[in-house]
């Protein structure tokens, strides 16, 4: 098969297969993947009993967790290669319509479109439907707790939201393919036929994607380092803050010591995940999303203070991050 360069993105109401599929195209187009982290939206059970109490929390909650977990993921899989995705960013405002009114829907809107831009756009989204009936009863038997109870009048209004929101897509193109009659996990040919039909559609659109290479070197001429660094100049001064090379240094280390804590903790909660039955990957994109704040924080003073000596030393940071990555561009490791 022809090695590809793409963004897919795979869509549907729940139940219809979504991550099945994306599990099994992973290695056939040696991909990364990127799942949706859902259940820890400690608003979702709530939400599925009482929809108009819980919709905004529920909502915003989702909105956030996605930013989190596709912002950095996506960009650092598409300078590997191949991405596929078992849900849009984009398609969190479709269950805004269908469930924010009025105030909650105006200011949800308001924030998604603050992070939307953020967020890399999928080259082709692969949209699964299903037979009504045949979706209510793949929900019923991977038996998940909260949506025990959930009213089927919502998964209808759920796939006619995503019928509209399709046919409304002018940028990303649409590969639509109906699955009451298929069933990827035990029939090898059903799975081979979608992969037929996505990679048809992938290679009719061409590269859309610049190499690693070029993306790296566009990336290296928008550093703002420079920018950081006149900033803690001035904020040194005004705080005075002590130059000394060997104290800054000191507090440095201090700071990798509580990124490695922060890191220990993701790697011990995903063991933990993992031996509870989740995946690998699944294990670890939990595990991050409840550290990821904190980790953040740590990594931030961690830049901090090499900027500082940086500063300290005369070095601009930025010219000399530069130079290294433009040697290991080519370089052979």
């Amino acid at each position: 098969m022809t090695e590809l360069h793409k963004y897919i993105a795979i869509e549907g109401v729940i139940g219809v297969g979504k991550t099945t599929l994306a599990r099994l195209l992973q290695p056939r187009f040696n991909a990364s993947i990127l799942l949706e982290v859902f259940e820890e939206n400690p608003f979702l059970a709530n939400f599925y009993g009482d929809r108009s109490r819980y919709a905004f929390q529920t909502q915003i909650f989702f909105l956030l967790s996605r930013y989190h977990q596709q912002h950095l993921a996506v960009p650092q899989a598409l300078g590997q290669g191949t991405l596929i995705s078992d849900y849009t960013f984009a398609k969190d405002e479709l269950f805004a319509w269908l469930n924010l009114k009025d105030d909650e829907l105006a200011m949800y809107g308001r924030v998604h479109a603050a992070l939307s831009d953020k967020i890399p756009k999928p080259d082709l989204i692969v949209y699964l439907y299903a037979d009504h009936e045949v979706t209510m009863r793949r929900i019923t038997q991977r038996d998940r707790p909260y949506e025990r109870n959930m009213d089927p009048d919502y998964i209808r209004q759920v796939a006619a939201a995503y019928e509209a929101w399709l046919s409304n897509m002018p940028d990303v193109p649409v590969l639509k393919i109906d699955t009451s009659s298929l069933d990827f996990l035990s029939k090898p040919d059903d799975l081979t036929h979608v992969m037929e039909l996505i990679e048809a559609q992938l290679h009719q659109q061409g590269p859309s994607h610049p190499s690693p290479v070029q993306r790296q070197q566009a990336l290296l001429q928008n550093g703002r380092l420079s920018d950081y660094q006149q900033f803690h100049q001035q904020l040194d001064v005004h705080k005075q803050f002590d130059p000394d090379l060997f104290f800054n240094y000191i507090l440095l280390t201090s700071e990798l010591g509580e990124t490695a804590n922060e890191l220990i903790k993701i790697w011990d909660e995903a063991r933990t995940l993992m031996a509870n039955g989740r995946s690998p990957e699944e294990a670890r994109q939990t595990a991050v999303l409840a550290h990821r704040d904190t980790l953040a924080e740590e990594l931030a003073d961690l830049l901090a203070y090499t900027i500082k000596l940086a500063n300290y030393t005369g070095i601009d940071l930025e010219q000399a991050y530069r130079d290294k990555m433009r040697r290991n561009i080519d370089r052979v490791w």
